[in-house]
């Protein structure tokens, strides 16, 4: 099996050599320290790293203020160190920067280790800190298109939606099928991989636009898969043939056909209401089983009402991309 070195990684190696050589070059003292700041910086997604970067930088400085007091205060034992980190932990942590604690400690004990707290030892840290800091925050630039990815898994979340209405369809227009439902696993699974993924592209725009997210997207497909599974158990008791159960069927084969991009969901509500009124319409149910079975179609309606207009509501937040998205 190959080795498959990811981006992170080489971004992770050049990072902390670049850090490591800058402050070697700058002649700064502990210069290694700043490539072990440059690894705790990078990140997956640029705003996690711009984040991280800010709550360092503050973690950093908060840590000075706690640290030089107590050394003023106890001197360089160990003791004081023990004092330093249950005053400096549950404050960063009240201040939400917790994540630096590492990075700071990495600093404190350069002065616990230098024993000295005059200004050329501060701004040395301070140094490292920097370049360890704006290294990580350089790499962290790059980050590799995902688009090809996202839109593998809508084109595959796709063909599993037309999937599952097929087999609903051949349900309803012969009460029998030997589908195994392994669609409906997978594209469970599918779907929060999506979203994952999707947030992440969502992270790594520095300026983000609602509408314009994969994100949204995959939410807005995992709301009608909740429908689909709804409409599962609905079908799988349709076991009587009746005449509306067929036009139910045509109506998903359509559909199931339009689970691609160009299409428009009201177009199909409107359809919808149409065959409600033309089954209301029809003759009264002559048996209890056909009485039943109508009553479930009606339900089934409701259901398919609900996952189309899911996407058309999207569709109204999001007219440019509607187009893209397809049912």
């Amino acid at each position: 099996m190959p080795l498959k070195i990811g981006y992170r990684t080489i971004k992770t190696a050049i990072g902390t050599g670049a850090a490591i050589l800058i402050a070697q070059q700058l002649g700064l003292s502990f210069y290694a320290s700043a490539g072990i700041i440059a690894i705790l910086c990078i990140q997956v997604t640029r705003k996690q790293s711009f984040r991280t970067a800010i709550n360092r930088i503050l973690a950093c400085l908060l840590g000075l203020v706690v640290g030089v007091a107590l050394f003023a205060l106890l001197g360089f034992q160990p003791v004081a160190l023990t004092l330093l980190i249950l005053v400096f932990l549950p404050l960063a942590v009240r201040f939400g920067i917790q994540e630096g604690f590492v990075t700071s400690m990495v600093v404190l004990l350069h002065l616990y280790s230098a024993e000295r707290m005059d200004v050329p030892v501060i701004l040395n840290e301070l140094a490292l800190v920097t370049i360890g800091v704006g290294v990580a925050l350089l790499a962290n630039l790059y980050m590799p298109s995902l688009e090809k990815e996202l839109k593998g898994m809508q084109a595959a979340v796709e063909r599993n939606f037309a999937t599952i209405l097929q087999e609903f369809c051949f349900y309803l227009r012969h009460g029998q099928s030997d589908w195994d439902g392994r669609e409906m696993i997978e594209t469970e699974k599918m779907l929060e991989e999506a979203k994952l993924l999707a947030w992440r592209d969502v992270e790594n725009r520095i300026v983000r636009k609602e509408e314009d997210t994969y994100y949204e997207y995959f939410v807005m497909r995992e709301k009608q898969f909740e429908y689909l599974e709804r409409m599962l158990p609905i079908v799988s008791t349709l076991s009587v043939q009746v005449p509306q159960g067929h036009q139910i069927a045509d109506f998903l084969d359509h559909l199931s056909h339009s689970i691609h991009p160009g299409n428009t969901a009201y177009r199909f509500l409107d359809k919808l209401q149409v065959m409600r009124e033309e089954i209301q319409e029809a003759p009264l149910p002559q048996s209890r089983e056909e009485f039943e079975t109508r009553a479930s179609l009606f339900t089934l309606l409701r259901e398919i009402e609900q996952y189309l207009y899911i996407k058309h509501q999207l569709g109204r937040k999001s007219p440019v991309k509607r187009k893209e998205q397809g049912y």
